[in-house]
């Protein structure tokens, strides 16, 4: 074992080794061997391996086991456990301990019935009591979720026997800790009536504090599992809950760190163990004293067993009182962590929450976090009416707890928790209509503070140094930085009280953006101009970090503004309008000055923070605006209607006049951007009826059509594209079709398209390579997808509008198509394009002309050009293939009989061309695509396949099925059938759930053919998938669609099937066949049957396992 284990030795000489002592542990008798190895080595190598040696023999070889040597095994193990658990390394003890309650877990209590008594006698004797922890902790851990190694009807078993033992277990848990209490402390086991007494006299041993660390470890688990019940007594969890008040307390003085004599670590607190004449030693009683992060650990593992309990939402009716009895508890541990006023000297003042906050262990506050999570999130409905339970005390000293947090992390995960309490307030309220008021006015000022605070906290003038730690250049999964979540997360939090409380939150919020914008409005005094540069003449460091502080804040209060603007639209329009109105000419002002100033342009004197702060400022200034779009909306169908307009006109006017000439190549890409995404808001939502004729806009017509120079980035490219193209098409809000003025739009939108596609159109054919055509191609089509992907669900005429003015460039490219087909990137493009125009303009496009394109498709894809796509991965050959998959899924699923004839060579291409290239590979992408078009040929046409007339449903003649094109159906099952039989777990899930909805609407499953030739192939192949455990997160979708599958015909599902299948089951006898049957009741209802299905291949595998540890030539009786 040394030597196998040795850094020289080589691997061929370890593999020699292995297999040594592989071939010696499966001789029978080996595990006499390792007893004796097990009982004189001090080899910790040579221990481990023995250990091993017996887990394997007691797992996997038990049954094979005589029993006369089961039984010295059961005798010697716990004898040596017993001898010389004090000498053994923690680690062989707790494999030896393991080792023990596995032969319990086989044979308990019929074989070894003193098992469980043995651990309880241990738990009882103070020498040994750590060790019977130990073995309890394991046993409810092995027995109660054991591995498949055991029949369901013996895990049931044991479940009930562990469930008898409970009560007894639960007394002696609580009899430890109110011991361990008792002795260390002098107080009494009653919680205490206030959060700051019995905490200074508590000094605990080590040895104590291990008693307690594995008592509590052992309730955690056994809560983890055991129902609530009266065996969960008041005096137990008052006992817990003394040891969580440890994660409460802190250190009172300066911390020492001192060695044990076993290598860890004792903290002490220093200044009552200085030695006497100066020397350097500590007592010994101060180093084996539990140290502060001991304590903080038994905090922490108390916590674990409070939330085991917390997280069951199953509380029966008579534990409402236990439910209480914790609430308090929880309560006073947080006015106790949150209580100022412990170990007050002449240096403590009001400031330091968080300061006794930052020196508790971290692990403890987030235990408590999430305490207080599941406390609102599962039990505040029930506590909430208990007149004992003060819960607005509760929430003043939650919204201590959470202003207080040492880390921005703990901040926000209270800010969590606060968001579950504000929607439970919504949800009670709606449910409540008639007495909303008075419960609203019970946490009125509760809600008023958090949104004070909540806005505070995100203020660079007042937290400038904590949020400057915060990181806003790394991108997380979500697509925003450490800043951003911060922000949104505080944002969505204001969001929810403006909901519940709007007056309220916009007379809180709006004075605050007020500040910020005077400074804002009042930089354009400061401007100096010389020349042709213009200068910000503010240089002092203080003034620049003020100004620093309120451009953050300004950014950050916009963005607020922002997200409430749903507040205002709806129901609630007219009650709130003269306040929105007032935000909107706000913004509308802030945009235009902005742009006025140009302040983006503006040199300063800390240009790498001043200058994204400007640029930051402007933009989101148009980004509130841009969310106030559907206000601005219904403010138009309002004017319309009082048949005065000037108000808006002058809002749309002046809002474009501060949009419009930000559509520059030389402003700041976030700025342009901004500017783009609210023109394409007033082309799409708004949708003034002069928005088009605005001397603004017609400007930026005339730069996108005329100047062909101006190479805007391509994404505000695109979006100018869409916003120019939406003005002309979407039809204006509350005016009649005879005012809609489509033939001068239709006119307007083609001239405006044949602009946008002039160098595409003249691109020559065959293509003379140039190196800017690749450019021309790729830009042009992605901005007339976009186009039409922004009118896929207008009315007719808009989309019809859009193919008149489309119609020459979709030739063009039909034309250039296969010129490209060697050019992945270009083929890409394209077929994206027109992917989308099938999507959104099929109609229009026409049947001739559509299978033209098809035509055309199909025959450029031919076996080989499929195969050199397919075959490079994960490239853009393969997403091409993809796209094309896609283009035919829309086709087949065109309702009627238009595209019926492309049909069979549809059918054609996915069976004989792809599906052969892709069956044996992985290809996830390809794979998935081709599945989807065979599940829609399918499922959008049934009647391709079975031909059901009207007399033969009403009559349900089922003998009668006509079906039609058998051979490609069956084809199309077997794929399916193949797919389940591959790894890929996207794959099987995805067609499982094809195969369930084809049952659900075409009664799949109860087809003639399906049912002769495929339904026991696919069921049995389900089942082995189960029997390997490999799609075990698939388990449940699995037995359903077993069940459903069986379902057809239950009958024949247990009287022919079943016995067939355990048949061709191998590894099994003929009694254990016929136990298995048995069990698999013949109910038919979908919880039993999946019982059934779960006991099935439980207990095969359990089998399997029996038998084949058993010794060659046993005799089965």
């Amino acid at each position: 074992m040394t030597e196998f284990f040795h850094s020289c030795t080589t691997n061929e000489r370890k593999r020699e080794i292995e297999e040594l002592l592989n071939t010696f542990a499966s001789q029978a008798g080996s595990w006499r061997h390792c007893l004796y190895f097990l009982s004189h080595s001090r080899n910790e190598y040579v221990m481990m391996y023995s250990l091993t040696v017996f887990e394997n023999l007691v797992n996997k070889m038990w049954v094979g086991v005589a029993s006369e040597e089961k039984a010295e095994l059961r005798s010697c193990l716990p004898k040596l456990l017993l001898s010389q658990h004090a000498v053994l390394p923690f680690f062989i003890r707790n494999k030896l301990c393991k080792v023990i309650v596995d032969i319990g877990r086989q044979d308990w209590p019929m074989f070894y019935h003193d098992f469980f008594s043995n651990t309880l006698q241990l738990v009882q004797t103070p020498a040994m009591m750590s060790l019977g922890l130990v073995l309890l902790k394991m046993t409810s851990e092995e027995l109660v979720c054991p591995r498949e190694d055991l029949s369901v009807a013996r895990k049931e078993e044991l479940r009930k026997l562990l469930l008898e033992q409970i009560p007894t277990v639960l007394n002696l848990l609580t009899g430890i800790l109110e011991t361990v209490w008792e002795k260390h402390s002098g107080s009494a086991t009653t919680p205490p009536p206030s959060p700051t007494s019995g905490e200074s006299a508590v000094v605990m041993g080590s040895e104590s504090g291990t008693l307690c660390s594995l008592a509590l470890e052992c309730l955690a688990h056994l809560f983890s599992w055991i129902p609530l019940s009266s065996s969960i007594t008041p005096a137990l969890l008052a006992s817990i809950f003394h040891f969580a008040r440890f994660g409460c307390q802190q250190p009172i003085k300066a911390k020492s760190t001192t060695a044990t004599s076993n290598g860890d670590t004792t903290t002490t607190t220093v200044g009552n163990t200085l030695p006497a004449n100066g020397g350097t030693g500590l007592p010994r009683a101060a180093v084996q004293q539990v140290g502060q992060s001991e304590r903080a650990r038994l905090g922490v593992l108390a916590m674990n067993c409070i939330n085991e309990l917390m997280c069951k939402n199953c509380v029966p009716l008579d534990f409402e009182e236990f439910l209480l009895r914790i609430s308090q508890q929880t309560f006073f541990l947080l006015q106790k962590l949150t209580n100022t006023n412990s170990h007050s000297n002449s240096n403590t003042n009001t400031h330091t929450v968080k300061n006794r906050l930052q020196e508790l262990d971290e692990s403890y506050l987030e235990k408590f976090t999430d305490f207080l999570r599941l406390f609102v999130s599962v039990h505040l409905r029930r506590i909430e009416s208990n007149a004992q339970f003060p819960l607005v005390e509760f929430l003043a000293l939650l919204f201590k707890y959470t202003f207080n947090q040492p880390t921005h992390e703990g901040y926000l995960a209270c800010l969590d928790i606060w968001s579950i309490f504000l929607d439970y307030m919504t949800t009670k309220i709606r449910s409540r209509l008639a007495d909303s008021d008075s419960v609203l006015n019970r946490y009125k000022d509760a809600l008023v503070l958090l949104l004070r605070e909540v806005l505070n906290r995100i203020q660079f003038r007042l937290n400038q140094s904590q949020l400057e730690e915060l990181d806003d250049e790394t991108l997380d999964d979500d697509k925003q930085t450490e800043w951003q979540r911060y922000l949104r997360q505080s944002l969505e939090v204001v969001a929810k009280v403006m909901e519940l409380l709007p007056s309220q939150t916009f007379s809180t919020l709006f004075p605050v953006l007020q500040e910020d914008l005077d400074v804002y409005l009042g930089l354009q005094q400061f401007i100096v101009t010389t020349g042709t540069s213009r200068r910000l003449n503010i240089t002092a460091e203080a003034d620049c970090r003020k100004l620093h502080c309120a451009l953050r804040d300004l950014s950050s209060l916009l963005q607020a503004v922002g997200r409430l603007a749903e507040f205002f639209t709806g129901d609630v329009f007219t009650a709130r309008s003269s306040d929105a109105l007032a935000i909107v000419q706000r913004l509308v002002e802030v945009t235009c000055y902005g742009s006025q100033i140009s302040l983006y342009d503006v040199e300063t004197a800390v240009p790498s923070v001043l200058k994204p702060d400007l640029i930051d400022v402007h933009a989101q200034s148009l980004a509130a605006l841009q969310a106030y779009s559907h206000w601005l909306a219904q403010f138009c169908s309002e004017v319309q209607r009082q048949q005065d307009q000037t108000r808006f006109v002058s809002l749309i006017t002046s809002s474009m006049a501060a949009t419009t000439p930000l559509i520059s190549a030389k402003v700041p890409e976030k700025l342009l951007l901004s500017a783009c995404h609210l023109l394409v808001s007033m082309a799409t939502t708004v949708r003034p009826v002069f928005l088009v004729s605005l001397p603004a806009v017609q400007n930026v017509f005339n730069l996108i059509t005329e100047n062909h120079n101006h190479q805007l980035p391509h994404e505000a490219h695109v979006l100018v594209c869409r916003a120019l193209s939406t003005m002309l098409l979407l039809p204006w809000l509350c005016l009649p079709e005879s005012e809609q003025q489509w033939p001068s739009r239709s006119t307007s939108h083609s001239r405006l398209l044949s602009a946008l596609t002039q160098q595409y159109r003249l691109l020559p054919r065959p293509p003379a390579y140039h190196h800017n055509n690749k450019a021309v191609m790729q830009q042009t089509l992605s901005v007339l997808r976009d186009l039409v992907e922004s009118i896929s669900g207008e009315s007719t005429k808009s989309r019809q509008i859009c193919y008149q003015s489309l119609q020459e460039s979709v030739q063009v490219s039909l034309a250039l198509f296969p010129h490209y087909i060697q050019q992945p990137e270009i083929t890409d493009e394209m077929l994206s394009f027109f992917l989308t125009l099938f999507q959104a303009l099929r109609v229009q496009m026409g049947v001739a002309f559509t299978e033209q394109i098809i035509q055309t498709f199909l025959s450029m894809f031919t076996r080989e050009q499929l195969a050199i796509s397919i075959l490079q991965e994960g490239s853009a050959g393969s997403k091409v293939v993809q796209k094309f998959l896609k283009i035919l899924q829309v086709v087949v699923q065109e309702p009627g009989h238009t595209f019926k004839p492309l049909l069979p060579s549809i059918l054609s291409l996915c069976m004989e061309q792809v599906y052969p290239i892709v069956a044996e590979r992985s290809c996830p992408d390809v794979k998935a695509e081709m599945f989807e078009l065979l599940f829609q040929i399918l499922h959008q046409n049934w009647r391709f396949f079975f031909k059901s007339s009207v007399l033969s449903s009403v009559q349900r003649v089922g003998a009668g099925e006509q079906m039609e094109n058998e051979a490609q159906f069956t084809a199309a099952m077997q794929a399916f059938g193949q797919s389940f039989l591959q790894p890929d777990i996207h794959i099987f899930k995805q067609n499982l759930s094809y195969l369930e909805i084809l049952n659900t609407k075409h009664k799949l499953y109860h087809k003639k053919l399906f049912q002769s030739s495929m339904l026991f192939h696919f069921i049995n192949v389900l089942l082995q998938v189960l029997l390997h455990k490999s799609h075990d997160l698939l388990q449940d979708d699995i037995t359903v669609a077993v069940y459903n599958m069986a379902a057809v015909n239950f009958h024949t599902f247990y009287s022919s099937f079943l016995p067939e299948f355990l048949n061709g089951c191998q590894g099994l006898d003929p009694h254990q066949r016929a136990t298995l049957a048995r069990n698999f009741t013949p109910e038919r209802d979908l919880p039993s049957f999946t019982q059934s299905v779960y006991r099935l291949v439980n207990d095969l595998r359990y089998y399997r396992l029996c038998n084949g540890s058993l010794p060659p030539g046993t005799l089965k009786l």
